[in-house]
């Protein structure tokens, strides 16, 4: 019986701890089928959370945002590994904050629909106040960026124009499905060589890659809103230099997959259809069904309908 390569070999589908806004953990059975086997180096350019970053078998992954706040944190759990989670305990025991794991919703005269955000707040607040003010760049930073994360609304990233923390204090805490999680996606950066980056997507060096290299691209959404696109975050010259790459990519024989909206609540990507069907000859569509959670995507008006899509080139 051959032996099979490490990149043959499935692994366990594992969520990031990190919420991050448009994260396509619910359609990773729909597209990692579609990804190619074997590959040495995979590129996941807008990595976001990294849910598909730590799920695709490869000899090597690059995760790369141009949020550094994401990248040193994967950067912290793969070095500090369970040591990370010492730091965690250390900071939540600092603040006073609920452990609902250990003590349960009473002991702090909470419950779980109404949350723990009564008891939280003032906790989190101060906590929240002592990071934004932090000079300090080093992992007890970031671990206090990452308690933040845990015990805000939804367990979300975001960041004002002056680059301080802003979400509220959420209804929940570092519970069980949380360590869970956290605890799986350390592990999983510790099994397999990850580096990570903060490039521009123009300043990648695709030089470095091969014909057995495979670069997937979720970039934000130019015709949707979202945390990641406020503020101006994604142009149309943007969107425009994100295909120039790959068509250059493709020049160089290099596979890529694209993930993108051709169509949503009423509004149409002009330029992404029109490359689409510039190159129809050179890539594939690929249409998927998926609802994001807390969106009205899919309603009884048609024309509020998403049309998500997986673009290819092999």
């Amino acid at each position: 019986m051959p032996m099979l390569l490490e990149s043959e070999i499935a692994l366990e589908l594992i969520q990031s701890p990190l919420n991050y806004t448009g994260g396509k953990f619910k359609l990773l059975p729909q597209i990692l089928p579609l990804f190619p086997k074997n590959i040495d180096i995979f590129v996941d350019l807008f990595c976001g959370g990294a849910n598909v970053g730590v799920n695709v078998p490869s000899k090597t992954t690059i995760l790369n945002d141009t949020n550094d706040n994401l990248t040193l944190l994967f950067s912290m759990f793969k070095n500090l590994g369970n040591d990370f989670l010492s730091l965690l305990d250390e900071i939540i025991d600092k603040y006073g904050l609920s452990q609902s794991s250990k003590y349960g919703y009473d002991y702090y005269n909470c419950d779980s629909n109404t949350g723990l955000a009564p008891y939280n707040k003032n906790k989190f607040l101060k906590l929240r106040e002592d990071f934004n003010n932090s000079k300090d760049v080093g992992y007890y930073h970031y671990a206090m960026l990452y308690t933040l994360i845990l015990y805000s609304f939804n367990n979300q990233i975001r960041f004002n124009s002056n680059g301080q923390f802003n979400l509220p204090v959420g209804k929940r805490d570092y519970n069980e499905k949380m360590q869970l999680k956290l605890q799986k996606f350390i592990n999983r950066l510790k099994e397999k060589e990850y580096k990570f980056s903060n490039l521009d997507f123009r300043e990648f060096d695709i030089s470095t890659l091969n014909s057995n290299s495979f670069v997937y691209v979720d970039p934000p959404y130019l015709i949707t809103c979202a945390t990641y696109n406020e503020q101006g975050g994604w142009s149309e010259k943007d969107e425009k230099d994100l295909l120039k790459l790959l068509d250059n990519l493709h020049s160089n024989n290099i596979k890529f997959a694209l993930s993108n909206v051709l169509r949503s609540k009423g509004k149409e990507n002009s330029i992404l259809i029109n490359w689409v069907n510039k190159n129809s000859t050179k890539y594939r569509v690929i249409n998927l069904n998926y609802d994001y959670n807390n969106s009205n995507y899919q309603t009884k008006n048609k024309d509020s309908v998403t049309e998500e899509v997986l673009i290819i080139n092999y």
